[in-house]
Order: structure tokens, then C-alpha cells, then sequence
């Protein structure tokens, strides 16, 4: 089919950047229903494999399979498009939370909006789930692959590339085929070029910050720009990480503002990983002010997603070309079915937190896994669970319709405390 004009590109991606709520699972799940299901802009075999493509690279992976997207459809120009509008929501609202919470602290109201929406949360990664495992697990071995790694990381808490390295490498090792003769000559992309420029675009103001003495802004960018190259597997990957760095080593935050930038962060659209957003506001404001805190907010954005264009543009042009090669793309298989476990183990912890004033952890032996406070269960948090589910699963309501009745009706039942 022709490629979709500019406009409309602006139009569907910015309506998944606003609807973008539950994490990558949701996040996924929404852009295969738009893109592949509704428009036919993308066949099921090209969306798995860019799926499994951005599961291998730092950062993000719903953002930049949001810019892969864009980039099938309409080249650069359209990556830009989609993997900045994905983004632009979740930031701006994060912008406006950060600024809230700077000059007043604790948000009862916004708190206790924000546990409606994440009831409906619950329900919408849940659905994600089950439809994306419709789509990837399709023999048995993919179903074993995503059972695999969803004990390997939820009981035995097993390092995410881990996981991903196994699946991959049972996936080639278990594929028969030789791969196929390529049919047409294929011109060669500009990666080097590609490379230089976003990796400019991405160092170059961190190294301009370091050269004029930037202070805490060339901190950031150093400290952030090394996490956008290490977030293997999504923000959960990192949080146990950047928390350790950001509270106790760099002394940006205390526990408790970083506990309540990564529940801000996890109710809004976008990416979890605009965690990093809030994050560096916070540092700037605690620092010197909102002048500091606006540039510290705008530098951590930078670093945090500039790398991600540079992974989609150099690799994007070479994922099509891995169906010449059966083993490789047995490779993408085994991981898309290891996602699917991971996913599962994620949904689960947003759960426990969503339905839980207190989650701890069980150790014993090799296992390590999360232990909710039965006597902490919120009976409200599950009440607003099932009616979230009532309406999305039972009577089918559109999901803004939803988000929006399970705010109001997460305000009405009660205070943030006592959910949070």
C-alpha cells in the first residue's frame, strides 16, 4: 500500500503518544492494534521483527519500535515524527508534575486521580499481554521459551540480557535452513554517516557542557548518557541502579522522591524510563531553582532519547534483511517469546505495587523474588481494579473514556496516602 501521508502520521502517532499509558506491554499492544490490525500499515512478520530488533537495544523498547515504525512508513521524517510524539505527552506532563511536586510536595489530589488510572492500568497490561502472546507464541517451544524466562527473571531474578542471550542463542542453535539467496541488490545505507551525525547530536552537548564547567547539568548529562547506553531491557532494567546512584552515591534525591518520581512516572503516557525526566528536574530545582530545574529537566530528556534515534536509524535499515537468514530470524523468534515471559514478570510487580502499600522480597537460596504485605492488600485499589476491567473487557468502553472515569473515580473514593 502507498505510504501514509506526513499528516496522518502526525495525526495516529500522536493520538498512541496521548493513550500511551501501562508501559511497553500496553504500549505494544496499542501500536499493533493501530498500525497493523487498523491501517494495515505494517504486516504481523515485519512488526515482530522490529519488535525484536528494539528488545535488543538500550533503551525504551515501545519508543523505539514507535520510531521504527515511522521510519517504515515515511523514512527519517517519519521516525521523527513518531518516536517524538511518543514521547512529547509523557514529557510534558512529567514537566508539569515535577514543578507541582517542587513547589508544594506531595499531590493528594493528582495521587489519588492517579491510582484510578492505575487500576486501569492493571487491566490494560494484562490485556497487552494476552494479545501480544496470541501473536508471538504460536508453537510449543515458544510457549516454553516464554515460561522459561518468566520463572528465570520473576523467581531466580536472572539478569534481563541474560535471559534474551539464552533465548537467542537456543533460537539459532535449534533452527534448520541455509539462508536464502537475496533476489535483488539491495543499496547499501549510510550507517557511517548516520552514526556520526546522531552520535554528534547526542555528545556533543554533553562534551560542550563538560568543556564550559556546566556544573550539575554536565552531570547529568554524563551520568544519563551512560544509563541510555546500559537500559538493556527497559527502565526496570536500570531503576535498582539509577536509584542507588541518584539517592545514595550522587545525593540528587532522598528515598522518598524517588520512590514518588517512579509512581508519577509509571501513571503517565510515555515511556517509564521519563523516570530519568523527573529525575534531573528535581536535582536542578533542590540545586538552585526553576531556571536549573527547566535546563536540568530539558538536558536528561536530550541524552535519555537522542541515543535511541541513533540505534533505530544505523540498525533499522538492516532488520528486513534478517529473514534472508532462517537462524537469525529463529534467533528474533526465541526472543520475542522470551518478551512475552518478561513482560509477564513486569505486569505482575505493577500489579503487586498497584494492589499493595508494601511489597518486599523473598530470599532463599536461588530464589529472589517480590513478597507482597498481605495486610497491606488496599481493598479500594482492587475495587477500582475490577470496575477498570468491567469496563474495558466487559462493556468494551474506549479507553479515554475509561482513563478519564477511573481518575474521577479514584479521587472520589479516597486520599492518595493511603493508597501510596
Amino acid at each position: 500500500m502507498p505510504a501514509p501521508p506526513l499528516s496522518d502520521l502526525f495525526r495516529v502517532f500522536g493520538r498512541i503518544g496521548i493513550l500511551s499509558f501501562g508501559g511497553p506491554a500496553a504500549q505494544i499492544a496499542l501500536m499493533h492494534r493501530e498500525l497493523v490490525e487498523t491501517r494495515g500499515w505494517l504486516d504481523e512478520g515485519g512488526f515482530l521483527r522490529a519488535l525484536s530488533f528494539c528488545m535488543l537495544l538500550p533503551g525504551p523498547e515501545a519508543m523505539q519500535l514507535a520510531t521504527f515504525a515511522g521510519w517504515q512508513l515515511r523514512g527519517v521524517a517519519g521516525g521523527l515524527i513518531a518516536g517524538t510524539l511518543f514521547v512529547l505527552p509523557g514529557a510534558a506532563i512529567i514537566f508539569a508534575l515535577a514543578a507541582a511536586y517542587a513547589a508544594f510536595g506531595a499531590v493528594p489530589l493528582a495521587q489519588a486521580l492517579f491510582l484510578g488510572i492505575k487500576a486501569t492500568v492493571v487491566v490494560i497490561v494484562l490485556q497487552a499481554l494476552a494479545r501480544l502472546g496470541n501473536k508471538a507464541l504460536k508453537t510449543p517451544a515458544r510457549w516454553g521459551i516464554a515460561g522459561l524466562s518468566f520463572l528465570a527473571i520473576f523467581l531466580f531474578a536472572l539478569p534481563f540480557p541474560l535471559i534474551i542471550a539464552l533465548a537467542a542463542g537456543w533460537g539459532y542453535a535449534a533452527a534448520t535452513g541455509t539462508p536464502l539467496p537475496r533476489t535483488a541488490d539491495v543499496a547499501p545505507p549510510r550507517t557511517g554517516r548516520t552514526i556520526a551525525l546522531w552520535g554528534a547530536l547526542w555528545l556533543g552537548p554533553v562534551a560542550l557542557l563538560a568543556a564550559v564547567g556546566g556544573g550539575l547539568l554536565a552531570q547529568l548529562a554524563t551520568f544519563f548518557s551512560k544509563l541510555a547506553a546500559l537500559t538493556f531491557g527497559g527502565a526496570y532494567a536500570v531503576l535498582a541502579w539509577m536509584a542507588q546512584e541518584v539517592v545514595t552515591d550522587k545525593g540528587w534525591l532522598s528515598p522518598e522522591q524517588m520512590i514518588d518520581a517512579l509512581g508519577l512516572a509509571e501513571t503517565t503516557p510515555g515511556p517509564l524510563i521519563l523516570v530519568t525526566q523527573f529525575v534531573g528536574f528535581l536535582a536542578g530545582y533542590g540545586a538552585s531553582g526553576w531556571g536549573l530545574a527547566f535546563a536540568a529537566g530539558a538536558v536528561t530528556l536530550w541524552v535519555t532519547f537522542v541515543p535511541c534515534f541513533l540505534w533505530i536509524f544505523a540498525g533499522a535499515p538492516y532488520v528486513d534483511r534478517l529473514a534472508d537468514f532462517p537462524r537469525l530470524s529463529a534467533a528474533l523468534e526465541a526472543i520475542t517469546a522470551a518478551v512475552v515471559g518478561v513482560i509477564l514478570n513486569l505486569s505482575l510487580w505493577f500489579a503487586a505495587h498497584v494492589l499493595f502499600a508494601e511489597v518486599g522480597a523473598l530470599r532463599a537460596g536461588p530464589i529472589d523474588t517480590i513478597a507482597p504485605v498481605w495486610a497491606s492488600f488496599k481493598p479500594r485499589a482492587a475495587l477500582l481494579t475490577a470496575l477498570a476491567a468491567l469496563m474495558l473487557l466487559g462493556l468494551r468502553w474506549p479507553l479515554p473514556g475509561v482513563l478519564a472515569l477511573m481518575a474521577g473515580a479514584g479521587a472520589a473514593l479516597g486520599s492518595g496516602a493511603f493508597f501510596l
